[in-house]
């Protein structure tokens, strides 16, 4: 991998943890507004060194190794820097079952996020879809239905992969409900910030879980992920604190990081079938998505403003 191109997959890496942890920086500056001073500095300290280390570092690598056993924990962690055949062949073997658990996690998330969750419409489409909530059950189900079908037909780890994708979209999922419904309750007086710290933790871990996932459209390279990841993880953190509310005002950021999941997705998909996506396209992707609807974002606000006067 040359320079250019690890540059260009490092950025990449970074702007879609950002664009998709836009919620979980928005729900952790309104639990941090209820904390004392002293909680807010422990978890912007060393919360920052758990997210980045432990969840957005561990996780990869324990995907990678479970994946791909016969590397043992080092290997796994080496092998994208190795020349070793053997590690090239089992890195390459391993592949397609990772990539499709990936792929059907996050189409399922994105689908999700169309039919069913409350948005801000940036294309005319969405509005129509999210009037059509019953039929996102029926879509997941047949989806999952047809990729396992099609997945059997070459290997049965590959078929197995692609319903662990669907069941980790569905526990990921029950946990974020939970969250929602333990944020308001979070907000009230009398509930420790020892409690909202441990709260803020695994939310975070679980926000986190797309863009580890998606981050294998990117590159297999487990420290390349860290690094990409890690740095969109500090900058999550800084508009945490600072920048919050600007955040809000780009009304269809969220809209640019679930259609880069989709795309992410498809990608992850179509190469467990063997179909050859060139390693730039999921950066180049990304940020044309996420560009363009930050570009509708600063449209509206300037609509907004002109409103205003």
């Amino acid at each position: 991998m040359d320079w250019l191109l690890i540059v260009l997959t490092v950025a990449g890496l970074s702007v879609f943890e950002i664009v998709s942890s836009i919620d979980n920086a928005i729900i952790n500056a309104d639990v941090l507004a209820t904390m004392g001073e002293k909680a807010r500095r422990w978890f912007l300290f060393w919360g920052l060194i758990f997210a980045v280390f432990v969840v957005r570092g561990l996780l990869p690598w324990l995907i990678v190794w479970a994946t791909t056993p016969s590397l043992g924990p080092v290997g796994a962690l080496l092998a994208t820097f190795s020349s070793d055949p053997a590690v090239v062949a089992a890195i390459e073997e391993s592949a397609p079952v990772l990539l499709i658990f990936g792929g059907m996690f996050l189409v399922l998330l994105f689908f999700h996020w169309l039919f069913v969750e409350e948005k801000t419409c940036g294309l005319r489409s969405e509005a129509f879809f999210s009037r059509q909530s019953v039929w996102f059950y029926a879509v997941a189900s047949i989806l999952l239905a047809v990729i396992v079908w099609f997945a059997l037909q070459i290997d049965t780890m590959m078929g197995f992969a692609a319903v662990l994708g669907s069941t980790a979209f569905f526990i990921v999922h029950g946990f974020r409900q939970n969250a929602e419904v333990q944020e308001s309750r979070l907000r009230r007086p009398g509930m420790s910030d020892f409690s909202k710290i441990a709260y803020l933790e695994v939310l975070d871990a679980t926000f986190s879980i797309d863009g580890v996932i998606g981050a294998f459209a990117f590159t297999l390279s487990v420290p390349l992920i860290l690094i990409g990841n890690g740095i969109g993880a500090v900058v999550v953190r800084e508009l945490t604190v600072r920048g919050v509310d600007k955040i809000r005002s780009y009304c269809f950021l969220k809209n640019g990081a679930m259609y880069s999941i989709l795309v992410l997705g498809t990608i992850m998909l179509a190469d467990s079938f063997g179909f050859h996506i060139p390693t730039w396209l999921s950066p180049i992707a990304t940020f044309g998505i996420v560009g363009y609807f930050l570009y509708r974002s600063m449209q509206e606000q300037k609509k907004g403003a002109a409103g205003a006067v």
